[in-house]
């Protein structure tokens, strides 16, 4: 590789660490001041998974944020506890838990996907259609790799 191509590389790498780091901290932020309580990322990212329009089982909740079922039991405890979830037994079948956000946790819920869409707003500003598109591209790249790295890992982990 190129001394240039390495650079920009770098470049690429500092910019991606501070922008994660700093949205992490910035997501609480956010949250926290519109919302006019405290509240935890794990509790926010946890209020996204069940979102706001379907009931979801707990394994499906559990699933989408990469984490077991009993993880995901103390998390949704703590929801329940603070008013923002509530537990429905499914009518099909009663071993089946559901989850749903109360009011204030669509209210959280709301807040997160705004703090979200302001990003990608922010981060489209300026380009062209033309321009738009390759930072889609790359943006899909990068998600790619990540979903193979988790895949690839977990297979890792059930071959061990």
């Amino acid at each position: 590789m190129s001394e240039n191509k390495n650079s920009i590389n770098g470049n690429i790498n500092e910019k991606m660490v501070a922008i994660f780091e700093n949205i992490l901290k910035l997501e609480q932020r956010y949250v926290s001041y519109h919302i006019d309580e405290k509240v935890s990322m794990t509790e926010v990212h946890t209020i996204a998974a069940i979102g706001i329009d379907e009931l979801k089982s707990m394994s499906e909740i559990a699933k989408m944020l990469y984490i077991t079922v009993g993880t995901l039991t103390v998390a949704v405890n703590n929801l329940v506890k603070k008013g923002y979830a509530q537990r429905y037994k499914s009518e099909e079948d009663k071993r089946i838990v559901k989850i749903a956000l109360t009011r204030r946790g669509k209210k959280i819920y709301d807040v997160h996907k705004m703090f979200h869409n302001e990003l990608s707003h922010t981060l489209m500003k300026g380009f062209d259609e033309k321009e738009q598109h390759v930072v889609i591209r790359a943006l899909t790249n990068l998600e790619e790799y990540i979903n193979l790295e988790y895949e690839e890992i977990d297979i890792r982990k059930n071959v061990k």
